[in-house]
């Protein structure tokens, strides 16, 4: 099992490497016969590369410790869900896994009408891209970072998944991760196919890559989109710290390709009302996947340290040579690419200059986050001891330019796309609203400037756009609408719960014995005893806590310490009496002979609105995909007029964007 499962990958890799050789020369030729080749080169790849990842997936079902990746990370005890997600766990595993589901979007562009307007040569480039992209994963995976290694002669038992990672959140949050990652590819490599042909500057944008791979879009920003707040989530329930985000490498690695996706899609926006913004956008779109290999180096290369990297695997100087060659490329391609007649931009007082200051605020926080994350390694170059930034730097510089973001959404709704307002009486209602939310928010005692407008600007644009849907019903009957407004209702229910948690959050330690009590944010907290309990993996003890307010319970907290049987340090496991308020977190810290237990207590308000934004955040867009339309054969769609093309992809009298890029 292991010889072919590896050697399937190394097939896979010498098919790619001989349909790039092809491909190219026929490129040079002029040849494009070839691109049938090399679409059923790709559906062979896939099925090799399939064949090979059920293969290591079984291997965890039957525990066959024969495989050392599967030994690394399993034993006998874990339960099911837990083995089957240790897939993923590792750095050979997850890059598998990242190559497999890039593998499977791959498959599915072919199937598509969009696909099937393309011009052959369209075609032929955007092959080659994507078949460099493949090859540069399976070289990874037959040489520094091979899942199928064979150990002789094979364990008894596993060391087990680190218990970390045994949350549900971390079933999710890879493989969605990862997901996004891949889904990336297909909209990259299109992007730059048609930057060689010339046919981005041919075609109307609904024709181009922007409109075919806007599915491909929209999906990879959701599940980048959930993968990142399932990660904020588990940070905040499993490591017992109570915070959500710590601006730790491994976080920020995530975030950076999230800022120039969402950026790529409000200038997409652009693009498609205007035609222009064309080169832009495809360096863009290249930034995004090529910032998703950025943070996978900084995970696994060991450059910088962090909470829940993988360490060096081998893999780092591979990573970072495939990223600046790919660098140099799409920045070359993007520059010297024809980009048509565009129309000019307008000024900045218009919805259209509005979605140039929110993607240039986006591109500026991802800058500031990457210089933050590697700055211990520039720091270098002068000091022998190199210098990280605490979080407090990040706070600093990035909130004011989130809570920026969030008076833009306030603002962005009820402006035209030629100038002025749509409707000067509703928006100075919004404003209206805007100034009464700040002014109770500071009644209420909350007076740091970043709260007061940071929750002002998040109330304004949540009731801006119920006032917005409630008054146009041409608006409420479009689906695209929906998914770009309830996205930013999502966003501004996120800034709302950061705006207060952080900030306000207070916790207290304390030692007590059964039956004492002790106040926490005008909370009552009573320890009424400890439960010991033990399973085949782990030990434990539970600490049960009477929470109350004014005499009234609300609750139990029961936080645990936990000592896994192949890991020598104990774990915390928090407890959360939840609400729409206040949240109360317990920590366990530990315990002694004499009954004495240490505890930590934290009051998080309006912490769930974070997830609750964050989970419509990751569903509106769904509203905002379209119909999948299966592949026939039909000529390329060639270059509109500019009336025809405004009709097609642009807005009609409610002034949205018919694709909903907005999102």
């Amino acid at each position: 099992m292991h010889i072919a499962a590896y050697l399937a990958l190394v097939a896979s890799l010498l098919l790619c490497l001989a349909l790039i050789g092809a491909g190219a020369w026929s490129a040079w030729q002029g040849r494009l016969s070839i691109v049938d080749t090399l679409e059923k080169g790709h559906a062979v790849q896939t099925a090799l590369i399939t064949f090979s990842s059920f293969l290591l997936l079984w291997a965890f079902v039957n525990h066959d410790f024969s495989f050392k990746y599967v030994r690394d990370y399993s034993d006998l005890v874990m339960p099911l869900f837990y083995t089957v997600t240790a897939f993923w766990a590792g750095q050979a595993g997850s890059l598998l896994f990242w190559a497999w589901t890039t593998a499977l979007f791959g498959a599915v562009l072919p199937m598509t009408r969009g696909y099937a307007s393309l011009s052959r040569e369209t075609r032929l480039y955007y092959w080659l891209f994507y078949y460099v992209v493949m090859a540069f994963f399976l070289l990874l995976l037959t040489n520094w970072s091979n899942p199928f290694i064979q150990l002789v002669p094979a364990p008894t038992d596993g060391n087990g998944l680190n218990p970390l990672l045994q949350n549900p959140a971390m079933i999710f949050h890879p493989p969605l991760l990862f997901m996004g990652y891949a889904g990336f590819t297909v909209p990259a490599c299109l992007a730059l196919a048609q930057a060689v042909t010339g046919d981005m500057a041919r075609l109307s944008p609904r024709a181009s890559w922007l409109g075919i791979s806007r599915n491909f879009n929209l999906v990879s920003w959701l599940l980048l989109s959930a993968g990142i707040i399932l990660g904020a989530w588990w940070s905040y329930m499993e490591l017992g710290w109570g915070g959500y985000w710590a601006w730790d490498p491994v976080e920020n690695a995530s975030l950076i390709p999230w800022l120039t996706a969402t950026a790529c899609l409000h200038t997409g926006v652009i693009e498609s009302r205007r035609g222009t913004l064309r080169r832009t956008n495809v360096f863009l779109m290249v930034l995004t996947l090529l910032s998703c290999f950025f943070g996978t180096y900084l995970v696994r290369s060991g450059v910088v340290d962090s909470l829940h990297a993988f360490g060096s695997g081998g893999v780092g100087s591979p990573l970072l040579i495939f990223i600046l060659a790919a660098t140099a490329v799409a920045l070359w391609l993007s520059a010297t690419a024809q980009r048509g007649t565009p129309r000019p931009l307008g000024g900045l007082a218009n919805r259209e200059g509005f979605l140039i200051m929110t993607a240039w605020m986006l591109l500026v926080l991802g800058l500031v986050i990457l210089a933050g994350t590697m700055w211990p390694v520039f720091s270098k170059l002068w000091s022998p001891n190199p210098v990280g930034l605490d979080a407090g730097f990040y706070n600093r510089v990035c909130l004011p330019l989130f809570v920026a973001v969030a008076l833009l959404l306030t603002a962005c709704p009820w402006l035209g796309w030629k100038s002025g307002l749509r409707n000067a009486r509703l928006a100075g209602l919004v404003g209206v609203l805007f100034l009464a939310a700040c002014a109770v928010v500071w009644a209420l005692g909350y007076t740091l400037p970043m709260t007061v407008l940071g929750a002002g600007g998040a109330s304004a644009a949540v009731l801006g756009i119920a006032l917005l849907f409630a008054r146009e019903p041409r608006i409420r009957r479009r689906r695209a609408a929906w998914a770009a407004y309830g996205v930013h209702v999502g966003l501004a229910l996120m800034v709302l719960g950061v705006a207060f948690s952080g900030p306000y959050k207070v916790e207290r330690e304390a030692v007590v014995k059964a039956g004492e009590s002790f106040e926490v944010g005008g909370y009552t907290v009573t320890y009424q005893g400890l439960r010991q309990g033990q399973s085949p993996a782990m030990v434990l003890i539970e600490a049960r806590l009477q929470v109350s307010r004014d005499g009234k319970p609300l609750g139990a907290l029961l936080p645990q310490r936990r000592l896994y049987s192949k890991f020598p340090n104990p774990y915390a496991e928090a407890s959360v009496i939840p609400g729409l308020g206040d949240e109360l977190y317990a920590t366990l810290l530990g315990a002694d002979d004499q009954g004495h237990v240490s505890l930590k207590i934290s009051v998080h308000p309006l912490i769930n609105w974070i997830w609750i934004g964050g989970t419509l955040l990751c569903l509106f867009p769904f509203l905002g995909l379209t119909r999948f339309r299966a592949r026939e054969a039909v000529e390329p769609v060639r270059k509109e007029t500019p009336a025809a093309a405004e009709s097609a992809v642009g807005e009609p009298a409610t002034g949205e964007p018919a694709t909903g890029a907005d999102a």
